[in-house]
């Protein structure tokens, strides 16, 4: 069993692709509490925070972190208690994710979809697979999506697409092509959405060495480089019927799924904001000079700096106190039945945490510069990291629909649409 000083102890050295390892259950710790699940994301990101940069520079692929990740039984703290999980809340899942991503934007968001997923399976799927599943990833296995389809005239929107499950003579057989797959090329699972012979969505949870399952590794944005969020090809992927979750069951049931993996978005907008902040302050101290007209002999003394670095703190522990308060009203919904009402509650309370944690970390990584002067634009100091990953996590949905979501519900009494996005 890997406890907290091992993965202290242990140094991960990022290397090129490979195939998913499976984990060693020996070596897969066991979180059985909140505080628990705090205490290894902060082992874990004193760990990831020191090849953070260089992992971006070069853009190495975070094999052995990851293998760290699984050890250290992080994956497995949703599952619920009933399953052998900690079952942790909503405001330590939130809070797990912001300490990750503070110490490496991409490594706190390739776990995130994993999270999505175990939302879904807890809401619609039968309790055979929530045995199954649950059980894979207290062992460490990691789930990685194959995301949404290109625009194209079959797939306009991210919940349209062509991707298929069809009932063959030789049994169910999944094609399609999917894109933005954050995690799939390191998961142990990768499910996917499909439609159905019937066009209804179903998710089908796909073993990574599936035969005809292709995960390429051709993710080129600006931002969060290593989290390999490429494409994903099933090509007449032989499926088996346990291994299919029947989405179009969430249509009119309300949960929590939604708001869930929202709330993990927002935690690493969150995190990546902290990061920014983090390096803006070091390198003032260490090696800003003050401006000529100030009057002081270091830039730690310049009045205005000092406000702007004041107004900065205060933006980001705004957002963490909303963030934290988003998690809260999702454990206080949980506990109950869950209604229309209710999980429309939980929406707009974590759209309201998106928006400013969306904003906290494009200010800081942009404000990062204005107070560390031009030297900070040097490239061997790799700062602008902050702001590519700012800029691109933050595209993952506009949060200008997130101040509709929440006009429109405090205008006009209109309950979000419930999908992965809300």
């Amino acid at each position: 069993m890997t406890d907290l000083s091992d993965i202290h102890a242990a140094e991960p050295a990022a290397i090129g692709q490979r195939e998913p390892r499976l984990p060693d259950p020996s070596r897969v710790r066991r979180i059985r509490t909140d505080a628990e699940a705090v205490a290894a994301a902060h082992a874990l990101a004193s760990v990831f925070r020191q090849g953070a940069s260089a992992r971006d520079r070069e853009r190495l692929l975070p094999w052995d972190a990851l293998d760290l990740w699984s050890e250290s039984g992080l994956g497995g703290i949703t599952v619920p208690q009933a399953h052998g999980g900690a079952e942790v809340s909503f405001a330590t899942l939130a809070e797990v994710f912001a300490i990750v991503s503070a110490a490496d934007a991409s490594l706190g968001q390739i776990p995130q979809n994993h999270f999505g997923l175990l939302g879904v399976l807890r809401e619609a799927g039968t309790d055979a697979q929530k045995r199954r599943f649950y059980a894979e990833v207290l062992a460490g296995q990691r789930l990685g999506n194959a995301g949404p389809e290109r625009r194209a005239a079959g797939s306009r929107t991210v919940l349209d697409g062509t991707t298929r499950l069809q009932r063959t003579a030789q049994g169910l057989r999944l094609s399609g092509k999917r894109y933005y797959s954050t995690g799939a090329l390191y998961a142990h699972r990768v499910p996917t959405r499909a439609l159905d012979d019937d066009d209804r969505p179903v998710q089908v949870w796909v073993p990574r060495d599936a035969a005809g399952l292709t995960v390429i590794d051709d993710w080129s944005s600006f931002g969060q480089r290593t989290t390999a969020s490429g494409t994903v090809v099933f090509d007449h992927v032989s499926i088996a019927p346990d291994d299919v979750i029947p989405l179009w069951q969430l249509a009119d049931k309300p949960g929590l799924y939604g708001p869930n993996s929202q709330l993990i978005q927002a935690a690493i907008d969150l995190g990546i904001a902290q990061a920014a902040f983090d390096d803006a302050v070091a390198f003032v101290r260490e090696h800003a000079r003050p401006w000529i007209d100030a009057g002081v002999a270091r830039a730690t003394d310049d009045p205005h700096l000092i406000a702007d670095v004041g107004r900065l703190a205060v933006d980001i522990e705004g957002a963490r106190a909303v963030l934290r308060e988003a998690g809260l009203t999702l454990d206080e919904i949980a506990a109950q039945p869950i209604t229309e009402a209710s999980s429309a509650r939980a929406s707009v309370a974590v759209a309201e945490a998106k928006v400013l944690t969306t904003e906290a970390a494009l200010q800081a990584s942009e404000k990062l510069f204005e107070l560390a002067g031009s030297s900070a634009t040097r490239a061997r100091h790799n700062l602008d990291r902050h702001w590519r990953n700012a800029r691109t996590h933050t595209l993952h949905d506009p949060v200008r629909w997130k101040l509709h979501l929440i006009g429109n519900y405090h205008l006009n009494n209109a309950l979000p649409k419930r999908h992965s996005w809300n």
